[in-house]
């Protein structure tokens, strides 16, 4: 039995993916700090962590740590020994690295380095996947934006991505170690607990609150939801002929928030919504990714259009009553 390595894999992505894994009879260890980055006041998911990983709690080895920590990780690498290492590690909301500069490069770039000079010594490790982000593109100047678009990161945790990028391909040309780099984009699905907007349009539509749209509700992202982010992610990590390719890994259709409120009305028809037409000029312009490179050498197949995924998003919040009890 093969074993994974999940840094940050107590997450929402990293949930999905050590499922999946196990699904296909690898063994996976979750290595995790386990930090908030939202006030644990304004978590509404008490118990995200058991929703989560219900069902394969007791599959999952969890291992307590941080990539920013060199000496604990190489513990945790060197005694078991993984073949693939997905590393999901580091500050996972963009917004807040603006305002935590230090511990969003550190634990983002930092960790990644660190990560890499674990292993770069390590014949047994036969992939290593940064996941990146599609923020590191800063503003898209082609729509749909493909791998080779320029990269202008508008913000520290593009930025931070980006040189975690540029680390992992200097370590691998120098030391020859395998690897892929993948970027999603605006990754929802339960049980986020980051306080994206897809969390807070969800939770607010169930409270009954009334939705704000900045920039006139046309801000355009591509929406994707967790299990098809997961399913790119996994394949990009055992697939042979990923190594040292970089893979947009996105639903791959561009939806503005002004469409979001409106399918998530049609889900919720008490929703309320209101339009606001200030705008952060900071905020990179973005879009739908292209997801044609992915698709033709990973055989990525995204299944969950946002009228689907918000429909499952919405249905696990009710079927639970967390809402209810918040």
């Amino acid at each position: 039995m093969e074993t994974v390595l999940i840094t940050g894999g107590a997450g929402l992505v990293g949930s999905w993916v050590a499922r999946g894994l196990l699904e296909q009879g690898y063994k996976v260890i979750v290595y995790d700090n386990f930090a908030h980055y939202i006030s644990p006041f304004h978590n509404r998911i008490k118990n995200y962590l058991d929703l989560r990983f219900e069902g394969i709690i007791s599959k999952v080895t969890f291992e307590r740590g941080d990539t920013t920590n060199i000496s604990h990780t190489r513990r945790v690498i060197n005694h078991h020994r993984p073949t693939y290492i997905l590393h999901l590690g580091g500050m996972p909301v963009a917004d807040l690295s603006n305002k935590h500069v230090e511990e969003a490069v550190e634990s983002i770039l930092i960790g990644t380095i660190n990560v890499l000079e674990i292993i770069k010594d390590l014949e047994y490790i036969k992939k290593f996947v940064f996941v990146s982000s599609s923020m590191a593109y800063g503003d898209f100047t082609e729509i749909p934006c493909a791998e080779n678009h320029q990269m202008r990161p508008k913000d520290i945790y593009g930025g931070s991505k980006y040189a975690g990028e540029i680390m992992t391909q200097t370590f691998a040309r120098r030391f020859g170690i395998p690897i892929s780099i993948v970027r999603p984009s605006a990754i929802y699905g339960p049980w986020d607990i980051n306080r994206r907007v897809s969390q807070i349009f969800v939770e607010n539509a169930l409270l009954g609150k009334e939705l704000r749209l900045d920039g006139g509700g046309k801000l355009v992202l591509d929406f994707t939801y967790v299990e098809d982010a997961a399913q790119g992610l996994i394949l990009a990590l055992l697939k042979p002929q990923a190594i040292g390719e970089v893979f947009n890994i996105t639903f791959g259709r561009g939806y503005s928030l002004l469409e979001f409120a409106k399918i998530l009305k049609d889900i919720e028809p008490s929703l309320i919504f209101r339009v606001v037409d200030d705008r952060d000029e900071h905020r990179p312009l973005r879009g739908a990714l292209s997801i044609e490179k992915a698709k033709r050498m990973l055989g990525f197949s995204p299944c969950y259009p946002l009228e689907r995924g918000l429909k499952l998003y919405v249905d696990a919040y009710k079927k639970l009553g967390i809402l209810n009890n918040g």
